[in-house]
């Protein structure tokens, strides 16, 4: 015979179940936890005692605000990381260490061994060759901003997922989460210095201007994208109470199209990561035609043809125009097939968001170009990217299917 007595709330969001029963697990136990009570006490006997915390609607909450703050982190270090290259500050600091490039130099000495380690390198002798200490300053200070901003955003995953761990508010799901966005953020540091060191290499057969692989460049700010689509998805899931949506046809269309528009979108941002890599934007400074031609005719100048797609900087812009006005065509549709849908409000306002976003988006990238890229119009555009990002994924976790 199973005896069981609940204790009164100390709280509105918690309460304590006590439970006196035999050693074996019961499944009134098992119903009970399933229930979502934040604590359980079981006892079986005078001495012995165990205590099991589990998730309730509280601790999600709490969870999802603290990865809602990690992508907010995310989001600045991708911001920051464009600001970086626009100034081309990125290959300033030669070296990487975890701990020692934490202190940056303090005395004149400091400073000046600091520049005779980058006057070694080529970007100093191509490009620099008359910087003066002073202005070495500023791009040595932008990078190390960007990586402290790094280490920041790496204790910002791991202290508190030891914490919340600890307290019992991750399940077996969100355990495996944690961990998989905690191992992402070290890849993502590593990955930052692979793409730098691509650009301190000696290469005597180019004499063009030293810049990191944009291949490389295009892997650090993909894997930076998926970072914060995970966190922002994971942290709204867990905030935000899911949406009563029926399981109509137009329902399930609208959720494809939805998952097929951010696709799209993430596509765009990472095909502008070899815009920027290549400084494609300073290739054709017109809209909408490229120059004179819809289609210029130094398209597919590169032998094999498909170099063209990721090392011909007309290419590389002729694909981020295209891929550019699909998005906007694509959020522009899923918005009018929206409208003629009973839909909740927070999903038509997040729906209305990401169409507002879209446009706002292509007029500052005709802007960038037209004006010749300008680093503050080119910051803000590269910004607006991963804003648009946001609104797609905000959509997609208002119209997510509520698990049955």
């Amino acid at each position: 015979m199973y005896v069981y007595e609940r204790s009164r709330p100390a709280s509105p969001k918690h309460s304590t179940l006590i439970l006196i029963i035999s050693p074996q697990r019961t499944p009134l136990r098992q119903w009970m936890l399933q229930r979502g009570q934040n604590t359980v006490v079981a006892e079986s006997g005078p001495s012995q005692t165990s205590t099991v915390t589990v998730p309730n609607a509280a601790t999600n909450r709490l969870v999802g605000r603290w990865l809602v703050g990690c992508s907010g982190l995310v989001l600045g270090a991708v911001v920051l990381g464009g600001v970086t290259r626009l100034t081309e500050s990125g290959l300033s600091m030669v070296d990487w260490h975890l701990v020692k490039e934490m202190k940056p130099p303090r005395s004149q000495a400091e400073w000046e061994a600091e520049f005779s380690k980058y006057q070694q390198f080529p970007e100093f002798k191509i490009m620099n060759h008359d910087m003066t200490l002073t202005e070495f300053k500023f791009i040595f200070y932008m990078e190390w901003g960007h990586r402290m901003w790094g280490r920041l955003v790496g204790l910002a995953y791991i202290l508190p997922t030891m914490y919340f761990w600890k307290k019992g508010y991750f399940n077996r799901s969100m355990k495996a989460r944690v961990l998989g966005l905690c191992g992402f953020v070290f890849f993502q540091g590593l990955l930052g210095w692979y793409m730098v060191k691509s650009g301190l290499e000696e290469k005597p057969e180019s004499y063009d201007i030293p810049r990191v692989s944009q291949y490389r460049l295009a892997s650090h700010l993909g894997s930076a994208l998926l970072l914060y689509c995970a966190s922002l998805w994971t942290g709204l899931t867990l905030m935000l109470p899911a949406n009563k949506l029926p399981d109509s046809k137009r329902v399930l269309q609208l959720r494809r199209f939805a998952k097929g528009t951010g696709a799209l979108v993430l596509l765009t941002a990472l095909s502008g990561a070899f815009v920027a890599g290549l400084d494609a934007g300073l290739v054709y400074n017109s809209f909408p035609k490229m120059g004179e031609y819809w289609i210029p005719d130094d398209l597919l100048a590169f032998s094999p043809t498909i170099k063209n797609f990721f090392e011909n900087p007309t290419t590389v812009q002729f694909d981020h125009r295209v891929l550019a006005i699909g998005s906007l065509a694509a959020i522009t549709g899923l918005y009018f097939f929206s409208r003629r849908m009973h839909l909740p409000r927070r999903a038509k306002i997040a729906i209305s968001c990401l169409t507002a976003m879209a446009y706002t988006q292509v007029a500052l990238g005709i802007c960038t170009l037209l004006l010749y890229v300008p680093t503050p119009l080119a910051a803000t555009h590269q910004s607006g990217s991963v804003a648009l990002l946001t609104f797609a994924i905000w959509v997609l976790a208002e119209l997510r299917k509520v698990a049955k």
